[in-house]
């Protein structure tokens, strides 16, 4: 699987091309958002993210809930998307998109209980004293998913950051940045086109960009190497990093394999 850059001419900024793996066909075309282009949309979230955590819980639950119909409605225009990028069957991109469906209800539904105010003990010293325990949101949260689940897998921290009352900058896999877009474009029809989730589309330097434009915390999924790479451009401002690494796949060798790649093939696969 592979993702075509096309070098920026006359000024126009570098795009790059999403590819059918089944066929090679171009599936679509994104730009390739440098430093600048994530910092001016991680600016952009700022404003949004006020907006958005001033809605509340029970705002908040209303509008995701909202937003959840419409990803429901548009599966069966989604799924195919997801197939062409992906090259996963329709049954199991159908699926994907359900499962994700799943992820943004729950945490719609949960996160008053999980992250609202709630009273503590105030300890022996302070017992003439009352105490009481809230979460507040980072503000930004930076997301990077992963080509094999490219809705599941960062619907994950996407639902469970705006849930909080954070806005979204996201930022898919090269593989399938057209799934991403989708995914922000439905949302935007929820929120009156407020820039809660933006995507930037591109290679690693994004997504590295993205770790150093200051975000509140960055969720990662992907491989081990990718990882330790994403971990250390954080490290620099200290940024909170929660991490989702692979390596952990079963691997099937035919028998007419050649057994010495395939027994190097595991630890480069990260």
């Amino acid at each position: 699987m592979t993702a075509t850059e096309l070098p920026a001419v006359d000024g126009v900024p570098a795009t790059f091309e999403s590819l059918d793996p089944r066929t090679g066909d171009v599936v679509g075309t994104h730009p390739v958002h440098d430093r600048a282009a994530v910092e001016a949309a991680v600016a952009r979230a700022r404003p949004a993210a006020e907006w958005w955590d001033g809605l509340g819980f029970a705002g908040r639950r209303k509008l995701l809930g909202e937003w959840r119909v419409v990803l429901a409605r548009k599966i069966d225009d989604l799924a195919p998307l997801v197939v062409e990028e992906t090259g996963k069957p329709l049954d199991d991109a159908r699926l994907e998109l359900v499962l994700a469906v799943d992820h943004l209800a729950w945490a719609a539904r949960h996160a008053e209980k999980v992250l609202g105010r709630r009273r503590v003990p105030p300890g022996l010293l302070m017992r003439t004293q009352a105490a009481s325990l809230a979460y507040r949101p980072v503000g930004v949260v930076g997301v990077i998913g992963p080509w094999n689940y490219p809705v599941f897998t960062p619907m994950g921290s996407i639902a469970y950051a705006l849930a909080a009352g954070n806005a979204v900058v996201f930022k898919p896999s090269e593989l399938t940045p057209g799934v991403g877009v989708a995914l922000a474009d439905s949302l935007a029809e929820i929120v009156d086109g407020r820039p809660v989730l933006q995507v930037v589309t591109g290679f690693g330097e994004t997504g590295a960009a993205l770790c150093r434009a200051g975000v509140g915390k960055i969720a990662f999924t992907g491989s081990t190497a990718t990882a330790k790479r994403v971990m250390a451009a954080c490290a620099e401002s200290l940024t909170p990093v929660l991490v989702e690494c692979g390596g952990k796949d079963a691997l099937v060798v035919d028998v007419d394999a050649d057994l010495d790649a395939a027994a190097d093939a595991p630890s480069g696969a990260g």
